[in-house]
């Protein structure tokens, strides 16, 4: 694993972590693997968070796998996203595990989506499958938080899905569902069950669930930004 050689301390403000960021552009992920010691994967089909884990110990972030943002002192959550040729997100980005139960008094300002997207600074790293994994670069990082319009378009989506888990229809919930922000099983194998409300309102066991931002929220998002 990593060798530990000397990694960065948490960044000391948002200005220390952009410029950390910026320092990375343009790096192949077996570069920047060699300059910390940390082993590669031979793909990550086994190893879905490596790339995160990679640019977190470059970037000094301190939360690991907590539920807190990745630089909780300075409120900023870290999002890698894989990406095309044409600088297109290839997938979408789970944002924060989905809670079944517990929820009656929960509104959007005081959801963990909306915590956790406060302020996101976004990595891209190209992920097209013809690039090896240790060839594929990181691009250009982008300090964002959702302007009054985007956050209206994910607290619509929000509840909607909220009102179905706490009226029972959790297994009802499809990737169709939300027109930026969806819901889907986030479990490893179908054996790893969690508690939530029934139809009945009696509780069951179900899959756990993750909140995901849609490629139609994070590809207008990107094509803004960097302008492509």
């Amino acid at each position: 694993m990593c060798e530990n050689m000397s990694l960065p301390a948490p960044p000391e403000d948002e200005a220390t972590l952009l410029q950390r960021a910026r320092g990375l552009a343009g790096f192949t992920l077996e570069a920047l693997a060699q300059q910390i010691g940390l082993g590669m994967p031979a793909s990550l089909k086994r190893d879905k968070g490596w790339v995160g884990m990679l640019l977190e110990l470059h970037l000094g972030a301190s939360a690991g796998s907590k539920a807190e943002q990745d630089f909780a002192h300075l409120g900023i959550e870290l999002k890698t996203i894989p990406i095309d040729s044409a600088g297109r997100p290839l997938e979408t980005t789970f944002v924060c595990v989905a809670p079944l139960t517990g929820n009656s008094g929960v509104t959007w300002e005081t959801s963990h989506v909306r915590h956790k997207l406060a302020r996101v600074l976004w990595i891209p790293v190209e992920g097209e499958r013809t690039i090896p994994l240790a060839a594929r670069r990181v691009g250009a990082p982008l300090l964002w938080s959702p302007s009054a319009e985007e956050e209206q378009m994910l607290r619509q989506d929000w509840e909607e899905l909220m009102d179905m888990i706490v009226l029972g229809q959790v297994e009802r919930i499809s990737a169709r569902h939300g027109a930026y922000l969806q819901i889907r099983p986030k479990a490893a194998n179908s054996k790893a069950l969690t508690r939530g409300i029934g139809a009945d309102g009696r509780p069951v066991m179900t899959l756990p669930r993750g909140f995901y931002l849609k490629k139609s929220f994070t590809g207008p998002l990107l094509a803004r930004h960097f302008l492509l």
